[in-house]
């Protein structure tokens, strides 16, 4: 009760905040390319259940069926022009927020992941499914893409078994400092502060 009541009061307040920032973002997004500003993608969430992580779009429509699919990197021609810059300062994750209001997500705990990653998880990996996805975590702030995928998700499990407030609140400064700082946003073909799976 009190981690929820945590994500609608942190989430509400930062989408508020963030609003001006978002109609800017949207707004550019639509002049420099055609298609929807905003993208979903299906993701799997606590208990295995699937839902649409919802995010503004820094990529030309339909970048998961051109180049390499959903594998991006640094200098990717996929993404636009605007994208960079909401890549850069993470503001095309600031609509995960919404899934947060509904229930989908949390603030803090793993990223969500696509359905093909899951199918792929041991039983021990399964594990990471045990609360729901947030939008930042302890992997994100240790190392981020620095790290394989295999090491993100036992940094996943290591929160899940010693999660608590204290430790929720940790990661959300250090998630901050990190947004702010700007560093670590590319290592090899995935993003950094966000999933492996491209994000159009």
């Amino acid at each position: 009760m009190l981690r929820r009541a945590f994500d609608l009061v942190v989430a509400a307040g930062a989408l508020i905040l963030a609003s001006p920032f978002l109609l800017a973002a949207v707004i550019a997004i639509r002049l420099e390319s055609q298609g929807s500003p905003i993208y979903r993608q299906r993701r799997v969430g606590q208990d295995g259940r699937p839902f649409d992580v919802i995010k503004l779009r820094t990529m030309v429509t339909g970048a998961e069926h051109l180049g390499a699919g959903l594998a991006v990197s640094e200098g990717d021609t996929r993404i636009t022009r605007v994208g960079r810059i909401l890549r850069r300062t993470s503001l095309d994750e600031v609509p995960n927020l919404v899934n947060v209001l509904k229930g989908e997500m949390a603030i803090i705990g793993p990223r969500p992941t696509v359905p093909v990653q899951v199918e792929q998880y041991t039983e021990r990996q399964r594990g990471r499914l045990a609360v729901k996805p947030g939008m930042t975590g302890w992997a994100q702030v240790n190392g981020r893409a620095e790290i394989p995928w295999d090491e993100r998700i036992e940094l996943d499990l290591w929160y899940i078994e010693h999660r608590s407030m204290a430790l929720d609140l940790r990661i959300l400064w250090r998630s901050i400092r990190i947004v702010f700082g700007g560093e670590g946003l590319y290592r090899g073909e995935t993003p950094a502060w966000r999933d492996p799976p491209a994000q159009p």
